[in-house]
């Protein structure tokens, strides 16, 4: 049997990322060395532009990743974590990452193509500058923070903010309490 007809018959005729049933061709996910069934997934043609062509990425196309992330096959898990990662400056991709569970080896093959990854955006406050680790920033709302029990009030200065893994989250110190705080409710200082 073929590769193209095994897909056929892994993906029951459907794109394996968003289930449609028309244009359908055998997509070899990056990086290659060896064209197989494990490492090949049955794509429509508007999911292979999209994947190709960054700038012609519809958000809106991806949501179907929210049912094809859970596919038992590790090569749609790859393309759905990739997909997921370009997508996170729209939020959503974020919760969905989130719940996405692949195992290390699936995962390590999902981080090995750089042109799929999505390239780090710099955090920004609510004015769009640029935060790097150590600014102070300035509360422009006030902000309930939760655990500690008290409400940090607008104008209140944050000294020496460190960075997280989040793009568009700080760490700072208010009242002596170490927290997580989106930059959107910040400003430069």
């Amino acid at each position: 049997m073929s590769i193209d007809n095994a897909l056929l018959q892994r993906a029951e005729s459907k794109c394996e990322l968003c289930t449609a049933t028309d244009n359908l061709s055998a997509y070899d996910v990056p990086p290659v060395t060896l064209v197989t069934l494990d490492n090949s997934v049955l794509l429509c043609n508007s999911c292979i532009e999209q994947i190709e062509d960054p700038d012609k990425v519809d958000p809106n196309h991806w949501r179907c990743l929210n049912d094809s992330m859970w596919s038992a096959t590790p090569a749609v898990q790859v393309m759905a974590w990739r997909m997921l990662n370009r997508l996170k400056a729209e939020g959503w991709p974020n919760d969905l990452l989130e719940m996405l569970y692949i195992e290390d080896d699936v995962k390590k093959w999902a981080m090995a193509d750089k042109s799929i990854r999505s390239v780090e955006e710099p955090t920004v406050d609510c004015n769009g500058a640029e935060l790097i680790a150590g600014d102070s920033v300035i509360l422009n709302k006030d902000l309930y923070i939760k655990g500690a029990n008290f409400t940090a009030k607008r104008g209140t200065l944050i000294k020496s903010i460190s960075l997280t893994d989040n793009d568009y989250q700080i760490e700072g110190n208010i009242n002596g309490t170490r927290t997580v705080l989106a930059a959107r409710y910040l400003k430069k200082a």
